[in-house]
């Protein structure tokens, strides 16, 4: 931790601002490519034949360089042969800079509420030199009167055009090494995470867990809440007053925080355009039973934006024995069949009939299973592809594609290579795992994807593991618990926008809030990781994008046009409106202007528009700190460092930044929805039970030894005695208890032993900090609420655990029902 003075480590608990203070401290120079519409460069699509030295990376399509050409010769016009000679270079290069990659500081537009220059910013030897030999070209150049007054003087003229950042002029940032090292790239840090920014689309979502688009040619993109609702929103982001959908009333799910009941997913018939036809997954009740539901709508033949809620029709349902393992995607391949992605049943460890659901062909359950619900107004909802693998299998059901899947969450078609075609048509999914292991899947017909035998690539029932009937396909990437507990499957990317991220796939974990990318290599055929970050200092100091985001990663979706998005929540609660999606940005590249151009067909509105808000925006100091010859910047660990008082005035900057960030991500309250509420049997993707060895460490005796179970509040900053990091006492010492399974209901068991009414929040993530000092004691926790201690509550065991530090639990209590900040 960086310790450069009291208020510098308060604010280093901040991982976004700890971005900012590592960019202005250490890096001495910013990679920071930016043009002067203040969007990243491009490659040009046609050659530059002026500004040629820009032809590969830069700020200038092709009309740009001919505009620039045409000014150039109309300032030579004005010069003899010698004057030419001597002048033509430098007005080339100054003229030029205006394509150049950083283009935006050469110009000091890095802020766009400032002026731009009209020159761009010279190194002080090469402006001496210019003004020597070409001082007759500046007003010419520029139509500023404060560089025409300061022309006469060499020593003003200069001063005036030196950049406050001397790393970013002309000509030295050339040869700067730091600004030209892979330019065009997406950058990585250090450690090889790509650094990538985002975009805010949408906000005050509950659960979203969907967004899909019709391919009609409007552009519009649907978002899907938990409890059941449908939003459309339009290409300009506003969002219609009017519900595209509204299943409330029939939807299963409840405000427990991870219920996995619920509208789990939607798409569109290919021929959406001509048939007006929808497919919808969720949860259902049907007396004692719950079901998992596929129904078919069709949108209101009066108005485009709503669906004719009583043209549904139930094409399949399947019985759920447990509440948890849901599955949820319902999609349309190339193929033009609609595939449907179920869950094992729930429980752990796929415990039904001898080999689990997922291993038997005669279940719907632990399956991907591909229909044909093309020409189906009469006859049956649906038919079975001829070339269905099992159809001739004695004992399998006919609509099984693939099966020995655990629970895949989130899978997506890939769309193929923009010129190529290749890849076009694969399936990727994320696979929940038990334990152990996360893992991402192609699906391909007929193919066994290893579970009960396998999680990931290690057995998970060995007799199951050893048998030679297995058969199965291994995932093409798998990844351990220290990394994340529950994957949400992702997208190739393949749009147009941002041609760097072309083939890599995207996805994330719903529990960590890590983001992360594979990419396939064609040499060895083997799928490369890079995690991906939020970008570092400057990286994102673009308009309208930011570096951070909540960190229940849900959902991954693609528009119309193929650029990419995630959902994420900061409470994962079907009724919480913290939902918000973002859009994916490369700040290192962009596609060359006007060639992502479309131009959506119109859409008939017959709903009150609701103008799209951006609440996740983050502004932060973009001067760097003057630090002095003493005040270098810090690269290791000291103890002790002086900094100045302008420092300290902008660190407390931060510190106000960040304590507005922490009141504006407080829970809002949401009135209630009608839905059909029950509790869940289990409550999260996976259910999990950990092993680990039962050792209490020796120490020394205290006066007055609390009872077993007490439990005390630690890790506010401001002290306050209403919530903290949950630390409990049990077997002669005190502890931590972990994140797993934490839901409201344990907190109240803990708030209520602290002599508070309510329960506000069940904090994760080492919300209220890490309690590195202690051992943890408490994990996989599940509470009724009723119990007198968290020991009283099942749990693995005290001291057994599988986690760490980072997802220590917390509460914020209260006397009231909402959250004062």
């Amino acid at each position: 931790m960086l310790y450069c003075c009291d208020l510098l480590g308060r604010v280093w608990h901040s991982p976004f601002i700890r971005l900012y203070l590592l960019a202005f401290f250490i890096a001495p120079v910013f990679l920071h490519p930016q043009c002067l519409d203040f969007k990243p460069p491009f490659k040009p699509q046609d050659d530059l034949q002026f500004c040629a030295m820009y032809r590969n990376f830069g700020c200038c399509d092709s009309a740009k360089d001919k505009e620039l050409m045409a000014k150039f010769y109309k300032i030579m016009d004005n010069f003899d042969y010698y004057g030419y000679a001597s002048c033509a270079g430098y007005v080339q290069d100054l003229l030029c800079q205006e394509c150049s990659p950083y283009a935006a500081h050469l110009f000091d537009a890095e802020d766009p509420s400032t002026p731009i220059r009209t020159l761009p910013g010279l190194c002080p030897d090469y402006c001496s030199q210019f003004w020597l030999k070409c001082r007759s070209t500046i007003t010419l150049l520029s139509d500023d009167p404060q560089l025409a007054e300061a022309e006469p003087d060499q020593d003003r003229f200069c001063q005036h055009l030196e950049l406050e950042d001397p790393d970013y002029c002309y000509p030295h940032l050339l040869s700067n090494e730091q600004l030209t090292q892979n330019l065009g790239r997406v950058r990585a840090d250090p450690e090889g995470c790509l650094q990538l920014c985002l975009e805010e689309i949408a906000n005050g979502l509950r659960n979203p867990l969907a967004m899909v688009y019709a391919n009609d040619g409007t552009h519009r993109f649907f978002i899907a809440e938990q409890v059941g609702l449908v939003w459309t929103y339009l290409p300009d982001r506003s969002k219609l007053e009017k519900p595209f959908l509204n299943i409330t009333k029939a939807v299963l799910t409840s405000p427990w925080e991870g219920d996995e009941r619920g509208f789990l997913g939607m798409t569109f018939h290919p021929n959406y355009k001509y048939n007006r036809k929808l497919y919808v997954y969720y949860s259902v009740e049907i007396g004692f039973d719950e079901r998992i539901r596929i129904s078919e709508f069709r949108v209101s033949p009066s108005d485009m934006n709503v669906v004719d809620h009583g043209s549904e029709r139930i094409i399949l349902e399947v019985d759920e024995p447990a509440s948890n393992h849901n599955g949820g995607m319902v999609m349309f391949a190339d193929d033009g069949y609609l595939y449907i992605f179920t869950g094992d049943g729930g429980m752990a460890g796929d415990p039904f009939g001898k080999y689990g659901n997922s291993q038997n062909k005669s279940a719907l359950l632990g399956k991907v299973l591909r229909i044909d619900v093309d020409d189906n107004d009469r006859g049956p909802l649906y038919r079975i592809p001829s070339d269905n693998p099992f159809v001739h299998e004695r004992g399998a059901r006919p609509e099984v594609y693939a099966y020995g899947v655990r629970n895949m969450w989130r899978c997506s078609v890939d769309r193929g290579d923009p010129l190529t075609k290749e890849g076009k048509g694969r399936i990727f999914c994320g696979d929940v795992g038990q334990n152990k292991f996360e893992e991402i899947d192609i699906i391909e017909k007929g193919k066994n994807y290893g579970w009960r035998a396998k999680e990931g690539f290690s057995c998970y029932d060995k007799k199951l593991c050893t048998n030679s009937s297995l058969d199965d396909v291994l995932p093409i990437y798998a990844y351990p618990h220290k990394m994340g507990k529950s994957v949400t499957g992702g997208y190739v990317y393949r749009g147009c926008e941002y041609p760097n991220l072309n083939g890599m796939y995207i996805f994330g974990d719903f529990m960590s809030g890590r983001m992360m990318t594979l990419q396939e290599n064609k040499n060895t055929g083997q799928w490369d990781y890079h995690e991906i970050c939020m970008g570092m200092g400057l990286t994102c100091a673009f308009p309208g994008l930011i570096n951070n985001y909540y960190q229940y990663i849900i959902s991954f979706a693609e528009d119309e046009a193929g650029e990419l998005y995630f959902m994420s929540t900061g409470v994962p609660s079907a009724t919480s409106p913290t939902g918000v999606v973002y859009k994916l940005v490369d700040p290192s590249r962009r596609a060359p202007p006007r060639q992502c151009h479309y131009d959506p067909l119109p859409v008939r509105v017959k709903s009150k528009l609701i103008k799209f808000k951006p609440k996740e925006r983050v502004e932060l100091p973009t001067k760097r700190p003057n630090l002095s010859p003493q005040e270098e910047p810090v690269r290791s660990h000291p103890t002790e460092s002086a900094v100045s008082e302008s420092d300290k005035d902008w660190l407390q900057e931060l510190m106000d930044i960040l304590k507005e960030q922490e009141a504006a991500a407080v829970t809002t309250t949401l009135p209630p929805t009608t839905t059909t509420t029950k509790p869940p049997r289990h409550t999260r993707r996976k259910n999990r039970r950990k092993k680990g060895k039962h050792r209490l460490e020796s120490g020394s005796a205290s006066a007055a030894v609390p009872q077993n179970g007490v439990v005390r509040l630690a890790g506010d900053e401001q002290g306050r005695d209403d919530r903290g990091r949950v630390e409990i006492f049990a077997n002669g010492e005190w502890g931590t208890v972990c994140d797993d399974l934490w839901n409201t209901k344990n907190a109240a068991v803990v708030c209520r032993q602290l002599g508070f009414r309510f329960a506000l929040k069940a904090s994760k993530h080492s919300e209220f900090g890490e309690g590195k000092s202690l051992r943890i004691l408490l994990d996989d926790v599940q509470c009724e609420g009723t119990e007198e201690s968290l020991l009283g509550c099942q749990h693995t065991g005290v001291g057994m655990h599988n986690c760490a530090h980072y997802e220590d639990a917390g509460v914020i209590c209260g006397n009231s029902d909402y959250v004062d900040a």
